[in-house]
């Protein structure tokens, strides 16, 4: 039960963060304003994603399923990112 609770709450985060920094990079941008905006956007719906994964983790019945997804999409989406590399 302490693996479920952690995954929830710690793995829901890398999930939400590894998330909204990928919509962030994703979104095309053109100056300044609009890099700020796509920045934001993702950050609110970024919390969005944090209860969804939190909730979903603790009701769904397989801990392999839970772990599998939550951490592997976190450690996918962060590897996506290292890949692209920072916004020019």
């Amino acid at each position: 039960m302490a693996w479920r609770w952690v995954t929830a709450v710690v793995g829901g985060y890398a999930f939400a963060v590894a998330s909204a920094m990928l919509t962030a990079r994703a979104l095309p941008v053109s100056d300044a304003t609009t890099r700020v905006e796509a920045t934001g956007w993702p950050m609110v719906l970024s919390f969005l994603v944090y209860a969804g994964i939190g909730l979903w983790s603790l009701h769904e019945r397989r801990l392999g399923r839970v772990s599998a997804v939550v951490w592997g999409g976190a450690l996918v989406m962060a590897a996506i990112l290292k890949l692209w590399g920072v916004r020019p």
